[in-house]
């Protein structure tokens, strides 16, 4: 699940400097240079990315594992952006599935000087992952219509300076949550909405970052009907629903006098009702474990450290 797209369009904007190449020349005699051809409308930047623990909305993605990251973005000076964005995951949480990629675009703009907006659209994909992989569920369960982990969001977000309010709408059932997999219902219309802060200190060029969001999916876990380990059915927490929070300093640097570098150091966790810690999301969907069923608490509070480059 990608980060802040608000926050993504900015420090993107701001990462993506035009570069101008110009060559002088003193030639006695010489004919006036030619007009400077006009700078591109258009914008474009990678970047790249390690990660001590893959969170995101609080929980771990990685089965609190490192992961490697990458992307590229372009951006128009009309507001509008596009790019695509990949993280390795772990198939504990996504059977048959290693790696998410993110599709998104959308416009920002300005009302005032402090005052911004971006509306998007974003697609969360996992190749080759779906509720078919997961063998806890019966053939007249998610096995049989293969529900897909594939998940698509609208999301329109207001800043004010260095803070940020943003609300994602899913646009089709949450992460492949429907009635074929054991819930009560479909889930399109669940919602997150999150506050975010980077602030600037005055001091070793450091940015305070700041974040708290909160989960609510529109539909309830069904506790009949999962299986576990053993054939014997299980007993789950009903909803996913929760609040996390982040807190932490980033940091941009040179290496070796090349720009674009960056770093953080960040304590992330969530509010958890027991749905994410030994509940059913934090049960790994894999059983290759020691042919048992392995559980983590993918929302625990954790330490998490980043660094990586923009180009």
């Amino acid at each position: 699940m990608r980060k802040s797209i608000l926050l993504t369009a900015v420090l993107g904007t701001l990462a993506m400097t035009n570069i101008a190449y110009a060559e002088e020349a003193v030639v006695e005699a010489a004919p006036a240079a030619a007009p400077a051809e006009p700078e591109s409308a258009w914008t474009a930047t990678s970047n790249i990315g390690f990660v001590s623990d893959y969170y995101t909305r609080g929980i771990s993605q990685s089965w609190h594992k490192p992961a490697v990251q990458g992307g590229f973005d372009i951006a128009h000076s009309s507001g509008f952006f596009a790019g695509v964005w990949g993280s390795n995951v772990s198939p504990n949480t996504f059977p048959d599935a290693t790696v998410e990629l993110d599709l998104y675009g959308g416009y920002t703009g300005s009302i005032t000087d402090d005052i911004g907006y971006t509306v998007g659209v974003i697609g969360y994909f996992y190749p080759g992952g779906s509720w078919k992989k997961y063998d806890g569920l019966t053939t007249d369960q998610g096995k049989k219509s293969g529900g897909r982990w594939d998940t698509y969001e609208a999301n329109v977000a207001v800043s004010y300076k260095w803070l940020s309010a943003k609300v994602s709408v899913t646009l089709g059932d949450w992460f492949g949550a429907e009635k074929a997999t054991g819930w009560d219902g479909g889930t399109s219309g669940s919602t997150y909405v999150e506050l975010n802060a980077a602030y600037p200190l005055p001091f070793w060029d450091l940015t305070l970052i700041g974040h708290v969001g909160h989960l609510n999916v529109s539909g309830k876990l069904e506790s009949t009907g999962f299986p576990t380990a053993n054939g014997t059915p299980g007993t789950y927490e009903t909803s996913p629903d929760y609040t996390d929070y982040k807190i932490g300093l980033s940091k941009s640097f040179k290496v070796a006098g090349t720009e674009g570098w960056n770093a953080g150091l960040y304590y992330v966790g969530a509010d958890d009702n027991g749905y994410w810690d030994n509940g059913y999301g934090g049960t790994s969907f894999s059983r290759s474990i020691n042919g048992t069923t392995e559980t983590k608490d993918l929302a625990d509070g954790r330490l998490v450290v980043s660094v990586g480059r923009t180009f």
